[in-house]
């Protein structure tokens, strides 16, 4: 089984033990999962101050 990772710096969810959106270190341990298909139109995404589109975390640790 995979486990998703969280960045520490823009929250981006991926595999990786790197970011590929900003280069920073990932996490396992986060909360919340955001999915945001265009970032300007998403009332959540701009709240959030997400500007791609992507998955996100809501609570990074």
């Amino acid at each position: 089984m995979i486990k998703l990772r969280s960045c520490r710096n823009c929250k981006n969810v991926t595999e990786e033990m790197k970011c590929e959106k900003c280069g920073g270190d990932t996490v396992l341990e986060w909360k919340g999962y955001l999915f945001v298909l265009d970032p300007t139109r998403s009332m959540i995404g701009k709240k959030a101050g997400i500007s791609t589109s992507g998955e996100y975390a809501i609570k990074v640790r």
